[in-house]
């Protein structure tokens, strides 16, 4: 049966930033499809913990701060040691900052990049290692943004970390898939989420968005989980180094 290819029935996934929002949706997503969770935060997901427990999958809470890499060691012996394997990682956290290009500061620049590229790097690195010495491929997911295809305003070291995303993942594809592991990247549209609060209020403003979106919608968390899901299971075993844009068809305009 097709279906089937889309079970991650035993899987082990690591998804970073789950606490609120897209990955919170992918989190409880890959839950639904038969993954165990190792949530990496710097709070408490007590919600997205208890969303995957209520499927009856485990989930296992690590606290880390992914603007530096020291942390890194620890996600993957805890993924290890609690649960046995990592099949999935999802390259989810992410910040921003705003400021005019002109105006725009090296604290700044790097906090954003550290983040969003540098840590989405070598985070993917030890896992990749763990996944060949466990002899059986795996599934990296990096979450891109549209400002891996357009430039954005106000926000240099966001658009570049992103575009540095689709890069990564093109990269890191190219190298790994001999050890059959597939490196993907999803591109996320303009979503309901808390980070789009302000936008979504401002009427003027949410007005524009909508008219430039076919679909005529917002995008919910939960547009992302099926992709998520697809990306992370053998229904895509010969997808590599393709951003996916989740998108209502915003780029298509």
């Amino acid at each position: 049966m097709i279906l089937d290819s889309f079970s991650l029935q035993g899987k082990v996934a690591i998804v970073t930033g789950c606490n609120t929002g897209l990955g919170q949706a992918i989190a409880v997503g890959l839950a639904g499809a038969g993954c165990d969770v190792i949530g990496v935060n710097r709070s408490c997901p007590s919600e997205t913990k208890q969303s995957v427990e209520q499927l009856g999958r485990q989930f296992v809470d690590v606290r880390a701060d992914l603007s530096k890499l020291d942390d890194i060691p620890t996600i993957i012996e805890r993924a290890v040691s609690e649960l046995g394997r990592i099949d999935v990682l999802v390259n989810n956290a992410g910040i921003i900052r705003r400021n005019d290009a002109i105006e725009f500061s090296e604290q700044d620049w790097d906090e954003v990049m550290n983040t969003n590229s540098k840590s989405v790097f070598f985070l993917s690195q030890a896992v990749a290692k763990q996944m060949i010495t466990q002899g059986d491929g795996g599934k990296i997911i990096n979450i891109a943004s549209m400002l891996s295809f357009q430039g954005g305003i106000r926000v240099p070291s966001y658009t570049a970390s992103k575009s540095a995303i689709m890069g990564l993942t093109r990269a890191m594809a190219n190298e790994w898939a001999s050890h059959n592991i597939n490196v993907n990247a999803i591109a996320p549209g303009y979503m309901a989420t808390n980070n789009t609060d302000a936008l979504r209020a401002d009427e003027k403003r949410n007005q524009e968005i909508l008219e430039r979106i076919p679909a005529g919608r917002w995008g919910k968390p939960e547009d992302i989980a099926g992709p998520c899901v697809f990306l992370a299971s053998a229904a895509s075993n010969y997808v590599n180094g393709y951003t996916v844009a989740v998108d209502g068809g915003w780029l298509s305009r």
